[in-house]
């Protein structure tokens, strides 16, 4: 058991270091060099709009000493705000675009691992169609969940997906709903809303449960990941060393606006 443990810690400290993935002859990469060291990060083919965009901005020199403003420990590192170049202390930031955004390429083959690079983006509410950011990015740390935790989390997730349902057709009978309202039929308002509840519930019965792969609760379970956010946010990359990067990172101090108490800069070079 000694001995087993050892390899188990050898082996943990190697995905740790070089985060387990193997690098291919042709695949676009780039390094985010900062004060706590460097990160290298490979772009997926299988997302070209985000990769082309991203690679454009970095030859362009546009990732040249911006700021990670927003660090959230256990959750991610955030950058790529074209305002937090020469912010003053103290400035919320995260509000900065270039004026335009990205049409989604959420791809189930990509999941919230610890590493990962994806898209920032507006919520759900001014942007159903989850357009990226044209600039803004994070990295993600994430936590390590139990298997009780997952289990937990699909049931929540179940229960999100059916309240979505719920209030994407309340919006199309809203003027119904509002008129009863009004005439003070408020008997046939409730009866007409409860029976909508009923119809997205049997419809939610329908669908395929939403379930982790066994790669999946493999990850989450050791290397940790936030599986909340798959398929909600372009996922267009991943780290292939530097993971004690973004952990010292995320260990930084912060304001209450998760901008991290000292500038931490970053630029973006193409790897050749």
């Amino acid at each position: 058991m000694k001995k087993l443990a050892m390899v188990l810690v050898f082996a943990s400290l190697f995905v740790n270091l070089s985060c387990g993935i193997p690098e291919k002859k042709g695949e676009s990469k780039v390094q985010i060099e900062t004060e706590f060291g460097t990160i290298k990060i490979k772009l997926y083919d299988e997302t070209p709009l985000h990769r082309d965009n991203f690679i454009k901005l970095t030859r362009d020199g546009f990732y040249t000493d911006l700021l990670f403003h927003r660090v959230i420990k256990g959750f991610m590192i955030q950058g790529g705000d074209p305002d937090s170049k020469n912010a003053a202390p103290g400035k919320q930031l995260g509000s900065g675009d270039l004026g335009y955004t990205i049409p989604a390429e959420t791809n189930p083959k990509f999941f919230h691992r610890k590493g990962v690079l994806a898209a920032a983006r507006e919520g759900d509410q001014t942007n159903p169609e989850k357009r990226s950011s044209a600039s803004q990015f994070y990295i993600l740390q994430g936590k390590v969940f139990s298997p009780g935790e997952l289990d937990t989390l699909q049931t929540k997730l179940e229960e999100t997906r059916k309240l979505n349902m719920l209030q994407t057709r309340m919006k199309a009978i809203e003027p119904e709903l509002n008129k009863l309202g009004a005439e003070g039929k408020q008997d046939e308002m409730m009866a007409r809303f409860n029976a909508l509840k009923a119809e997205v519930s049997a419809e939610a019965a329908k669908l395929p449960p939403l379930t982790f792969s066994d790669e999946q609760r493999k990850v989450y379970t050791t290397v940790g990941g936030y599986p909340s956010l798959d398929n909600n946010y372009t996922i267009f990359g991943e780290c292939i060393s530097g993971l004690e990067v973004i952990d010292k990172i995320a260990e930084q101090a912060t304001d209450r606006f998760n901008r991290p108490q000292k500038d931490i800069k970053f630029t973006i070079t193409l790897i050749k």
